[in-house]
């Protein structure tokens, strides 16, 4: 119950990755595990704000001493005292020698090369707030973001990971909303997502547009947006994570600024990151800010408020 708690406080203030809904009644897990407790059932049809994502290998659940057991007391037993020896005890035997063939025994025993072992399965998950404000972990392949079907159908085959709504435009005295979106090839990558797209509404041709598109990127969350303006962080190839900003000028976008992403540390990786495969837990020690709220802080940096 504790970690459930801390998992719903930890996950209160982080910024929503877009709403998702189920076609089936999902189960929400304590940890990203197919063994942890399913402690609330989401229904059909219901709505939920996207957080983060993980991927982890699929393994068992691992045993937790709830009580820490007691000590038992030392007792010495009283045995009789043995006599003492005049003597001197006799000297040691003399150690065998090695084998004749311990320089044979002593190589390296050849190994099963990797590309011979069985895959690990592994299973992508997502954290999830419901409206009323817990929080857990669900099969990212049990949901389904609610963007509109409008935009959706130009997903291509591809997993749409986050979306927003950045902006609007009129037209013929209706209000149509302009979409910033994130995707991804498919399930098990071990980044967020791989290229996003911003819709825009084209009042000659009605119909939505695409206004900027990127590509075979490697994305991780959180994304950030607000009316006229984003930001998105990128891993380059030399493996540095930047965060670059866009602004929204009608309907064109314009990169306007880029900074080193803010990576979490350790203390937050483990406040929303497995320490292994099976184990989670968002908590933060007393004296410093917790994940949410260094989060919180550093996106109103961003967006200079």
């Amino acid at each position: 119950m504790k970690r459930l708690l801390a998992l719903s406080k930890g996950a209160s203030d982080l910024p929503s990755q877009g709403e998702a809904t189920s076609f089936d009644v999902l189960n929400v897990h304590s940890e990203p595990n197919r063994q942890s407790a399913s402690f609330l059932q989401i229904a059909v049809g219901e709505k939920f704000d996207v957080i983060a994502h993980r991927v982890l290998p699929r393994t068992g659940l691992p045993k937790r001493q709830l009580i820490p057991p007691k000590l038992k007391p030392e007792v010495k037993k009283k045995g009789k005292k043995e006599p003492k020896s005049i003597l001197p005890p006799p000297p040691p035997p003399v150690p065998p020698g090695p084998p004749p063939d311990w320089v044979a025994l002593s190589k390296e025993r050849s190994r099963v090369p990797e590309e011979n072992l069985p895959p690990v399965a592994r299973d992508d998950w997502t954290l999830v707030r419901t409206h009323n404000g817990q929080s857990g972990w669900v099969l990212s392949s049990r949901i389904y973001m609610g963007i509109p079907d409008e935009v959706a159908q130009y997903a291509e085959g591809h997993r749409i990971t986050s979306y927003f709504q950045i902006g609007k435009v009129e037209d013929e005295g209706e209000q149509k909303p302009i979409w910033l979106w994130t995707t991804s090839t498919g399930l098990g990558e071990d980044h967020d997502f791989d290229g996003y797209r911003v819709f825009t509404w084209s009042t000659r041709r009605h119909r939505y547009e695409t206004a900027y598109i990127q590509r075979r990127e490697r994305g991780f969350f959180p994304v950030l947006a607000r009316p006229g303006e984003f930001s998105v962080c990128l891993e380059r190839e030399d493996g540095v994570r930047v965060r670059k900003q866009f602004t929204l000028l009608g309907n064109a976008v314009r990169l306007v600024g880029e900074k080193p992403c803010e990576t979490p540390s350790d203390e937050d990786s483990e406040d929303i990151a497995a320490d292994d495969a099976a184990h989670i837990a968002i908590h933060a020690p007393a004296a410093k800010p917790g994940f949410a709220e260094t989060w919180k802080t550093r996106i109103k940096g961003l967006f200079g408020r």
